[in-house]
């Protein structure tokens, strides 16, 4: 095993798909269901059983490879456990979609939906990153004495323009959905539905405690996640994402663990980035009268429209702007 270890190695993703095939007999054999069938257990243990034998190959690959004239390559025989492992990768970015909806609603004191398929979903998160990194390894060990991939012991950077440029639209996607929410829990009407209206859909729909209390001082807890989402994605592009700035007191100076802006980062492009896009998509089709819509709690289709349009553009420019940020955050750390 070279310098990348044993995660990109591909000995993690062999402990992973064990562990997921053992979690998908369990879920099987005692007819718990996941994404509402009881068959999908084994559904899961394929996938993990899958990326077992992906990973072991991958493995044994690191192993055998001899470097060559002009460097590691792989022959074509060699090269089905990465496209395996990249396949399962995309699998398991499916079956983790929603987590970041299971973390929000606990960090406000609900509970998930089903706590087997929020089980399932943290699983599938922690794969996703695992058969990635097994894949990457795949292009070739690190000679010894050859420069690290990213600039580990080097100075912070910024990211480049167009990178901030993507994270500036991020921001400004944003504003709106911010404008209509403060709208509301601050007492105010938007897209005919007022404050009072808002707070007591929460309160019908069996919001937390935490929740109801945020919003009855003016504060909506979404506002508050896309605060946090904005300080992710400007420390994903500004140095200070790189090191501890001054103000962190004891840890400045200190190199930030890559895995501490990219676990949400990555968590939350893979979950707003599709909701968006695909919500916009949908949209388009309800605006031009293809398809319908349901009012919900809005007197007109327009007014429905009106926020939807608002909640989706919001998540797809926010999304799209931190998959772009995270890319070039873990280039630049040494993805």
């Amino acid at each position: 095993m070279t310098e990348r270890g044993w995660v990109n190695g591909g000995r993690a993703a062999v402990g992973w798909g064990v562990g997921y095939a053992a979690f998908g007999v369990g879920c099987a054999l005692s007819g718990t269901a996941l994404w509402g069938a009881r068959w999908a257990g084994w559904l899961v243990t394929a996938v993990g059983l899958a990326a077992a034998a992906a990973g072991w190959s991958a493995a044994a690959g690191w192993s055998a490879a001899r470097p060559r004239s002009a460097g590691w390559s792989q022959d074509r025989s060699a090269r089905w456990p990465t496209r395996v492992l990249w396949v399962l990768c995309g699998l398991a970015v499916l079956a983790a979609w929603s987590l970041l909806m299971d973390v929000v609603t606990l960090v406000f004191g609900q509970g998930v939906d089903s706590v087997p398929d929020a089980v399932q979903k943290v699983l599938a998160a922690a794969g996703a990153v695992l058969l990635a990194g097994a894949a990457r390894s795949r292009r070739g060990p690190i000679a010894v004495g050859a420069p690290p991939a990213g600039p580990s012991g080097s100075a912070a950077a910024s990211a480049p323009a167009v990178v901030q440029l993507a994270a500036w639209a991020g921001t400004l996607a944003f504003v709106p959905y911010v404008v209509m929410k403060l709208v509301w829990a601050f007492g105010g009407s938007f897209a005919g539905v007022s404050g009072d209206e808002v707070y007591a859909g929460y309160v019908h729909n069996g919001s937390s405690g935490i929740w109801l209390t945020l919003e009855s001082w003016g504060l909506d807890g979404t506002v508050l996640l896309a605060a946090v989402g904005v300080f992710l994605l400007w420390g994903l592009v500004r140095p200070w994402g790189q090191v501890f700035p001054r103000w962190t007191l004891p840890l400045r100076g200190h190199r930030v663990p890559r895995w501490l802006p990219l676990t949400p980062a990555l968590l939350g492009a893979a979950t707003l980035a599709p909701y968006g896009l695909v919500g916009i998509g949908y949209l388009a089709l309800c605006s031009a009268g293809v398809v319908g819509i349901r009012r919900g709690e809005f007197a007109t289709t327009a007014q429905t429209l009106q926020v939807a349009w608002v909640g989706a553009g919001a998540f797809a420019g926010y999304g799209v702007a931190l998959a772009v940020a995270a890319r070039w955050y873990w280039r630049r750390t040494g993805g």
